[in-house]
C-alpha cells in the first residue's frame, strides 16, 4: 500500500470528515487505500465504507474488513452505485483527485515523460480512447485548446503544429516518440513544460474536469445535512471548480436560482483558504507540494 501511494493530508482530511462511528462514508478514489484505512479506524462495528476506484491495479489493494463495499468505477458514477448498494444518503465524502505515485511510477501506464512507455494515460484501462488516439487523430485546432485550456502552455499552436507535422511521418505512439516532438519547442523551465502539457493531454484522455463536475453536484444530492464534502485538488483548474461548487453550488461566478428567485446554496465552505501540507508533510512526500484541501458542510 506504501508503495503505491502515500495519502496526502491524511490526518487534516480525516479530522474535516467529523467521522461519526456508525456512519457511512465514501472514499471515491481509493487507490493505496490508506485514505480509506484512516476512516476505518474511526468507524464503529455498524459503520460502512464505499471506496470507489476506476483503476483496476487499485483493486489489489483492498482492505479486508466487512465494512468496506469495493466499487470499480468512475466517481461520475457515485449516486447510481450508492442506488445500487440500496444507500439513499451517506455523512461524509473524500475525493484525493491526485494522480497515485503508483501510475506516475508505472511506465507502461504512460502517466509521466519520466520513462518510456506506451501512449495511455488513461485512469481506467478498459476505456477506448487513450493518449495515442488523441495525439494522432485530433486536429490542429483540438489539440491546441486542450494543450491551451488543460495545461496553459503558452506556444499550445507552435506545439500543435509540431505534432501535425510528426505524426503525418510517423504515429507518435510512445513517451519518447511525443517527448522527440515537445523538446524542440520547450519554452522556460522544461520539467515545467513538460508537466503541463502532459498534463493537458491526461486531464482530455480522462474527461477529468467533467467527471469532477458531475461528481460534485452529485455529492449534493446524496449528503446528508451537515455531511461534510472533503476534495483534495492538485491544480488551479480543479481547484477553481470545487471551490466555485462549495461557494456558490455552480460552477461559474454567480448563483443558480429557481423559479421563485432563490438562490440555490447546496453546501456551507468550512473555512475560506484552503488547507495546504504542512513543512513536515512537503519534505516526506514532494507530491503533497500542489495539494490544496477544502471542506464543505452540506446545507
Amino acid at each position: 500500500m506504501s508503495n503505491y501511494h502515500i495519502s496526502v493530508l491524511l490526518n487534516e482530511c480525516i479530522e474535516a470528515l467529523q467521522i461519526k462511528e456508525n456512519g457511512v462514508y465514501v472514499d471515491v478514489t481509493y487507490g493505496g487505500g490508506g485514505h480509506s484505512k484512516a476512516i476505518l479506524e474511526k468507524l464503529g462495528p455498524k459503520g460502512r465504507l464505499i471506496a470507489f476506484d476506476q483503476d483496476t491495479d487499485a483493486k489489489q489493494n483492498l482492505i479486508d474488513d466487512p465494512r468496506i463495499s469495493f466499487v470499480h468505477a468512475n466517481f461520475k458514477y457515485l449516486q447510481r452505485f450508492l442506488k445500487l448498494l440500496k444507500i439513499e444518503k451517506v455523512d461524509g465524502i473524500l475525493a484525493d483527485l491526485g494522480v497515485s505515485s503508483y501510475q506516475f511510477d508505472t511506465g507502461e501506464r504512460g502517466f509521466s515523460y519520466r520513462f518510456d512507455g506506451p501512449l495511455d494515460m488513461r485512469m481506467n484501462t478498459q476505456d477506448n480512447v487513450d493518449a495515442t488516439q488523441i495525439i494522432n487523430e485530433y486536429s490542429e485546432a483540438e489539440l491546441q485548446n486542450m494543450l491551451s485550456n488543460y495545461g496553459e502552455v503558452t506556444n499550445a499552436k507552435t506545439l500543435a503544429q509540431a505534432i501535425i507535422q510528426a505524426r503525418s511521418r510517423q504515429k507518435i505512439d510512445t513517451i519518447q516518440g511525443l517527448l522527440a516532438v515537445i523538446e524542440p519547442n520547450v519554452r522556460g523551465n522544461k520539467a515545467s513544460y513538460l508537466a503541463q502539457v502532459f498534463q493537458a493531454i491526461r486531464i482530455e484522455v480522462n474527461d477529468e474536469l467533467n467527471v469532477l463536475k458531475a461528481f460534485l453536484e452529485q455529492s449534493a444530492q446524496v449528503l446528508h445535512k451537515d455531511g461534510r464534502l472533503v476534495v483534495i485538488s492538485f491544480h488551479s483548474l480543479e481547484d477553481k471548480l470545487v471551490k466555485q461548487y462549495m461557494k456558490r453550488g455552480t460552477f461559474n461566478d454567480s448563483h443558480e436560482k429557481d423559479e421563485f428567485g432563490n438562490i440555490y446554496l447546496p453546501f456551507k465552505t468550512v473555512q475560506k483558504k484552503a488547507i495546504e501540507a504542512s513543512k513536515d508533510e512537503l519534505m516526506k512526500n514532494r507530491r503533497s507540494h500542489s495539494a490544496k484541501l477544502r471542506v464543505a458542510t452540506k446545507l
